[in-house]
């Protein structure tokens, strides 16, 4: 019997959709799939930790932009302007325009989610992505531009944020699919968990960033983060290999998926794709398949609790005193990556629960109802001191970006596979950005909302985030009754099988 993780020589003469890199260096050709997967892996995880790392100067320089909605009530014009601020976002009316801005970015983000994905699933991924970060990294430069020419006009940052957000979209939809073209559901919860926390690690990256430079200018916080994510499109460019096939690996035509390797310690399993001039499913087609409606809802008010937090966590930090103190503005942007740092163990955590189980929607559901006292306990007694604030923060993080996570990966990795759908990786792109991009409709709502609630007081915001976590966890209810029974049925979970006898 022929082994399955031996080694499968590349063709002599390479197909056309090699990437360059492959072409200009034949020693990174290996002839074990392992390697190109770990490449992938790593090429994948870099570029979009380079998108959210581009994301998230705004909410750095948001405190230096704007000012603080409580002291603009109780403040003379006079002294008003010693706060410092930009115009147009330093008045009374900032934390509105600083909303505004996030929304402009945020939904042509999701307007441009919903085409890039379709659009993904048609042409050539690589060319795609990379055309997505050079896009990105140039419109995130020019809004820091705005600092060194001057500019106060607000369809200025506006327009730039809009078509920023255009190229952005671009970026999920093609990663996601890459992923889920080399790896199979075999243990994909932990993995494309641990894959996840390219998020997390973005945003650390982008505020330590941001927030280190923000004292030579506001401007250096986007400049610096724009060049990065177009050096990481280089690299896509010349190295990403989007299917096992383009690198002369078989890939079973039959079969949903083959293990690469024999020991049943395998983690990784590639998915079969169709035969080679299949259709991409379509656009309406790909909403009716079970499952993925329920989830784009749910991502829709999960995303916007977590977007809340990239866009307003820092602001909320410099003008929330810990022990008595505030924060200066790169110690409160510095001090939000604690909330990433917990990201990263939410999102792992939720991918090796859910594969335990075997219940993605389960695993979910837990994670909101966690969320609701970690939040409630982060408003109430993060102030007291530092330790307080750290821990519960990192807590908060991890319960909120846990479910997050694992629907935009995992999740959307098995509903764009699923049988139903032929078993296809052609639908991956399609279905990741029905449920991301309804996802980031809620991520362009919660930035906006929390722009306009935190004038009243940031109580306010507090409860518009637990309410959007308890409607998150509502619409799974359907898909956990669904699990559960067939977990039942299958006898998975004996102890549901004792009960109901």
């Amino acid at each position: 019997m022929m082994e399955l993780n031996a080694p499968v020589p590349p063709p002599l003469n390479p197909p056309p959709s090699l990437p360059p890199g492959l072409r200009f260096f034949p020693a990174l050709n290996s002839p074990h799939k392992t390697f190109h997967q770990i490449l992938v892996f790593a090429l994948t995880f870099t570029a979009y930790a380079a998108f959210h790392a581009s994301r998230k100067p705004p909410s750095i320089v948001k405190s230096v932009l704007g000012t603080d909605p409580k002291t603009l009530n109780t403040t003379s014009n006079a002294s008003l302007e010693r706060t410092g601020g930009w115009a147009p976002f330093d008045g009374p009316d900032g934390p509105h325009r600083l909303g505004e801005l996030d929304l402009a970015f945020l939904l042509s983000y999701s307007a441009g989610m919903y085409f890039a994905g379709h659009i993904g699933d048609s042409i050539d991924l690589r060319l795609f992505l990379t055309a997505g970060m050079v896009g990105s990294g140039f419109f995130v430069v020019v809004f820091g531009l705005g600092y060194f020419l001057d500019v106060h006009w607000l369809p200025f940052f506006v327009v730039v944020q809009i078509l920023c957000g255009l190229f952005q979209s671009i970026g999920w939809p093609c990663v996601v699919a890459v992923v889920g073209n080399w790896f199979g559901e075999g243990r994909r919860g932990f993995i494309m968990g641990a894959w996840n926390s390219h998020t997390s690690v973005g945003n650390i990256v982008g505020s330590l960033v941001a927030s280190s430079v923000l004292g030579y200018g506001w401007g250096w916080s986007f400049v610096l983060p724009g060049a990065f994510i177009v050096a990481v499109a280089i690299l896509v460019y010349l190295f990403l290999v989007v299917r096992p096939d383009d690198i002369g690996f078989d890939r079973p035509a039959d079969e949903g998926e083959a293990l690469v390797g024999e020991d049943e310690g395998e983690v990784v399993r590639l998915v079969a794709s169709r035969n080679e001039g299949s259709i991409a499913i379509g656009f309406l087609e790909a909403w009716k398949l079970p499952g993925v409606a329920q989830y784009a809802f749910c991502l829709f008010f999960s995303k916007l609790v977590a977007y809340t937090f990239l866009y307003w966590l820092p602001f909320y930090i410099r003008h929330t005193a810990v022990a008595g103190v505030h924060l200066s503005h790169e110690k409160a942007g510095m001090l939000s990556t604690i909330f990433d740092i917990g990201g990263v163990i939410g999102g792992v955590l939720a991918g090796v629960i859910s594969d335990k189980i075997e219940a993605r929607a389960v695993t979910s559901v837990a994670f909101f109802l966690l969320s609701i006292p970690a939040l409630i306990l982060y408003r109430i007694f993060g102030s007291i001191s530092m330790f307080a604030n750290v821990a519960l923060m990192l807590i908060s993080g991890s319960v909120v970006n846990g479910p997050y996570a694992l629907i935009t990966t995992a999740v959307a990795a098995d509903l764009g596979t699923q049988s139903v759908a032929g078993g296809s990786s052609r639908a991956l792109a399609t279905v990741t950005a029905i449920i991301d991009g309804t996802g980031s409709v809620g991520a362009a709502i919660g930035p906006l909302l929390a722009g306009y609630i935190s004038t009243r007081g940031w109580t306010s915001v507090f409860f518009m985030l637990i309410l959007s976590i308890s409607f998150a966890g509502l619409l799974l209810i359907p898909v956990v009754k669904s699990e559960i029974e067939a977990k039942r049925n299958e006898g998975k979970w004996l102890w549901l099988r004792r009960d109901s006898q």
